[in-house]
């Protein structure tokens, strides 16, 4: 586990790396602990549900990737624990498929979190950062095998560079059942937003999306996991239905829009992801 969290602690440093065609230099940013949060028990604006109910539901397992590729000479030993290799996310697709998870969607999980409706016995959700083209090249072929379906977290200032998606890839996913959701314009961190940013980075986002899959945007993952208080109105404003961070706790007051997931580490076999996040999610 202490290798877990220092993997969430670097993930802002390399693997969502700026919108740049390379990765570029490491992020000094570290991931944002939420200020103290008020008593539980408060009714989130969104849905009525009551925060401590949602909070005490078991937590489903939301594992995150970025990119998906061979080792280079040039990585770094940072860039190692971040950067997942092909074999190993197979295996991974594998292990999750042969031990009966099924993958679920974010409004599958809402519904769950805000009226009690029921999951798969095993429910998992796969999730992807940036919008790297290894993605769709790798990862989306590996999950058809399965039937699985994920979450693509894209910024669109990259849409159609070199390493990223194109505008066509995007489509195609949407069309076959995965969602396409906001990591921001160009992957800027939310806590140092002015006023005049959140148009920029969320809604205009959110509107390019829309454009390319048709379909309306509600879910968005903070770049390198980093949330405030101030965030969330923000995020409200823009109609954001639910927002993933990565390793802080949970939000007392607003559990809709701090929700975790596990960054899984390149050099994890199929068996160490499924043991760690078995411990990290426990029902």
């Amino acid at each position: 586990m202490k290798k877990f969290l220092s993997i969430i602690l670097l993930a802002g440093t390399y693997a969502c790396h700026p919108a740049t065609e390379q990765a570029g230099s490491p992020a000094t940013d570290p991931v944002v602990s939420p200020a103290p949060a008020n008593q539980p028990g408060t009714f989130t604006e969104a849905n009525g549900a009551d925060a401590a109910t949602i909070i005490a539901r078991p937590e489903v397992p939301v594992l995150c990737y970025h990119q998906i590729r061979e080792w280079r000479a040039t990585d770094s030993r940072l860039a190692k624990d971040v950067v997942v290799p092909p074999a190993t996310f197979r295996s991974q697709m594998k292990l999750l498929a042969d031990s009966g998870y099924q993958t679920i969607l974010p409004d599958q999980l809402y519904d769950y979190l805000t009226k009690g409706t029921p999951l798969p016995p095993k429910p998992v959700m796969l999730t992807f950062d940036d919008g790297d083209v290894d993605q769709y090249n790798i990862a989306y072929p590996e999950m058809k095998k399965y039937g699985f379906k994920g979450v693509f977290f894209i910024m669109t200032v990259s849409l159609g560079r070199s390493i990223y998606m194109k505008t066509e890839h995007v489509k195609e996913l949407s069309d076959e059942g995965h969602v396409i959701a906001s990591h921001t314009w160009n992957h800027e961190n939310v806590t140092k937003y002015k006023e005049g940013d959140w148009d920029k980075q969320i809604r205009q986002s959110c509107k390019k999306l829309e454009e390319i899959t048709g379909k309306p945007v509600h879910y968005f993952a903070y770049p390198f996991g980093a949330w405030n208080k101030a965030a969330i109105p923000e995020l409200k404003k823009q109609d954001i239905t639910a927002a993933f961070q990565l390793s802080t706790k949970i939000d007392n007051e607003d559990p809709l829009y701090t929700i975790r997931r596990m960054i899984v580490p390149g050099d994890w076999s199929a068996a160490t992801m499924l043991r760690v996040m078995k411990k990290t999610f426990k029902s």
